[in-house]
């Protein structure tokens, strides 16, 4: 208190209490003075995915620990939370799309729903979130039923209520932001103003017509630009949350960032000192770093880690005077939170009843990571499925097919020592959750050739995306060659037979490539298309006339580096 302050108690002792001063007896007693300082914890998570329910096999894992499952992470937010009552709850984005049948069956609902009732505060949105088209993720936002399938479960659905915020994203009937840029919350008297931002190439992740009529616009001057705006609001401390990662080599520690690689490392370039802590994602990788000074964050995915930011601000500077982060494991060690319990057993009898049933069986794992050369046993799989369909003149009579890595989302996996393993319809809705349709399109030689350079033409090799042909498809790639070189045109064949540049061909792939997803734009000037089924649908139905399935062979690309 005030040396002014303290007269005034005296002087007016005798008549009335000035605001603050109490009085016992005949004297006066000050207010114990407010502290100096004040902390505040943000919790943080990225790249949920739906994960409601414990992921299994090594998405279930950290450390060789049991990991993640909405129920034990409310838990461990609840306990942080309880640590430190001026806290905070963000996301990085992507909290839904390629989801888990759990939560994709219900068109990601029980996600908005989850997270809503463990208190999220506010999300960015990630390329994922746009997996159903922006005006989907409006409705998840605002709360109403679909115009097409209704409700999933009960009379109607509320919308999330945390706020999802995009800077970079803007609409462009509107001239502006399609959800807020920033929001401002006042947390024991501190101001914490909070951005989202998106992540650029989100068109180039998602089907075209889901992004249409919006811009995404580089994330880095529109962070200053919103980080100076807080300020002048007064805020004290400025996060962003951006749905944009880093990559690190593997001996370098998580909390060093030393070699972080990926777009993010620009991002941060261009950021002002007006930004102290960066929550990221997108890359699924897990750093806790200090880069230029700043706080940036990321959680792996999946919940299986809460980032733990802890600041100390000073009440009469207004600025941060110490700052630690760490990933706190979501452990299954801990009680199950009967909240999230509740909202999962609205879902889950309706998904049981759908997912339990047998569809096939494998023979041994098949398995979703590529090689070196960028192939992948289940995405082979899937390429020879959509071949395979597509074959008969009356689905299209195609001649090769591709399917897009990041389209195939899970292993199936052998467990035990026996011939098979079951595969059910969940396991499968899970390998392909996005409602991909396969069409059969006319593409020329010179087109095609067009099409696979375009999996190598990202600046950054991590970035690089590669399309895993059926089995009668050979090609050799060079990563050291120019972009626009790397593919050898002269070592693709079809069947044994050299590719022909000025020939036609039957090409099968997904409604998300024909659209130009992923960046493959020459997939776009194909012709005579013959809609075939939903991807989905074609798999089931090829598991059960061949199961069991066993892998095949690798080899269908060369990377001769």
């Amino acid at each position: 208190m005030s040396d002014r302050l303290l007269r005034g108690c005296a002087l007016l002792s005798s008549v009335v209490l000035l605001a603050g001063c109490t009085a016992t007896g005949g004297s006066i007693e000050l207010p114990p003075p407010a502290p100096s300082i004040a902390q505040l914890q943000i919790l943080a998570i990225n790249d949920f995915h739906g994960n409601l329910a414990p992921p299994d096999g090594a998405n279930g894992r950290w450390m060789d620990m049991p990991v993640g499952g909405v129920e034990y992470l409310a838990t461990h937010i609840n306990t942080l939370r309880a640590t430190a009552p001026n806290t905070i709850v963000l996301s990085g984005g992507d909290n839904i799309g390629g989801s888990p049948m759990l939560s994709a069956l219900f068109h990601d609902e029980p996600t908005v729903e989850a997270l809503s009732t463990l208190g999220l505060d506010f999300s960015t949105v990630g390329n994922h979130e746009f997996d159903e088209g922006w005006a989907e993720l409006e409705r998840l936002q605002r709360g109403g039923c679909r115009t097409t399938t209704g409700c999933q479960v009960g009379t109607d659905f509320r919308g999330a209520r945390f706020t999802y915020l995009s800077a970079n994203v803007q609409v462009d009937d509107r001239r502006d932001t399609l959800f807020p840029a920033t929001a401002m919350r006042t947390i024991d008297g501190i101001r914490v103003g909070v951005i989202g931002l998106a992540l650029q190439t989100t068109p180039d992740l998602v089907s075209p017509i889901s992004v249409r009529g919006l811009t995404f616009l580089p994330p880095g001057a529109l962070a200053n630009a919103a980080a100076r705006q807080l300020r002048a609001q007064g805020a004290d401390v400025v996060v962003a949350m951006i749905h944009e990662g880093g990559f690190m080599a593997p001996d370098d520690a998580s909390t060093s960032c030393r070699s972080m690689t990926g777009s993010l490392v620009q991002v941060l370039a261009d950021m002002s000192r007006d930004i102290d802590v960066v929550v990221s994602g997108h890359t699924n990788r897990s750093y806790t770093c200090r880069i230029d000074g700043r706080i940036v964050t990321s959680t792996a995915s999946y919940g299986r880690q809460i980032t733990d930011i802890d600041l100390t601000i000073d009440r009469m500077t207004r600025r941060i005077v110490a700052a630690e982060a760490r990933n706190v494991p979501v452990t299954r060690d801990v009680p199950r939170d009967p909240a999230m319990t509740t909202v999962i057993e609205r879902y889950r009898p309706r998904a049981a009843e759908i997912g339990s049933r047998q569809v096939g069986s494998v023979s041994a794992t098949l398995r979703r990571a590529v090689t070196e050369a960028g192939e992948s046993v289940m995405g082979n799989l899937v390429a020879d499925v959509l071949l395979d369909t597509s074959r008969s003149a009356g689905a299209g009579g195609a001649q090769m097919a591709f399917i897009n890595w990041g389209g195939v989302r899970s292993d199936l996996v052998h467990v035990g020592e026996g011939p098979s393993t079951p595969i059910t319809y969940e396991d499968m809705f899970e390998t392909l959750p996005f409602g991909n349709v396969l069409v059969v399109k006319t593409m020329s030689g010179a087109l095609i050739a067009a099409m696979l350079e375009q999996q190598f033409q990202a600046a950054a090799p991590t970035d690089w995306k590669v399309l895993q042909p059926s089995h009668n498809v050979r090609y050799r790639w060079n990563g050291t060659r120019p972009a626009g070189s790397r593919v050898d045109r002269t070592s693709i064949t079809i069947d044994g037979v050299p590719l022909r540049l000025d020939a036609s061909y039957r090409v099968a792939m997904t409604d998300f490539v024909w659209d130009g997803g992923d960046g493959f734009t020459a997939a776009t000037a194909a012709t005579d298309a013959v809609v075939v089924a939903p991807a989905l649908d074609v798999l089931i139905d090829y598991l059960g006339r061949r199961s069991p399935i066993a892998p095949a062979p690798l080899g269908r690309i060369t990377r001769d580096r």
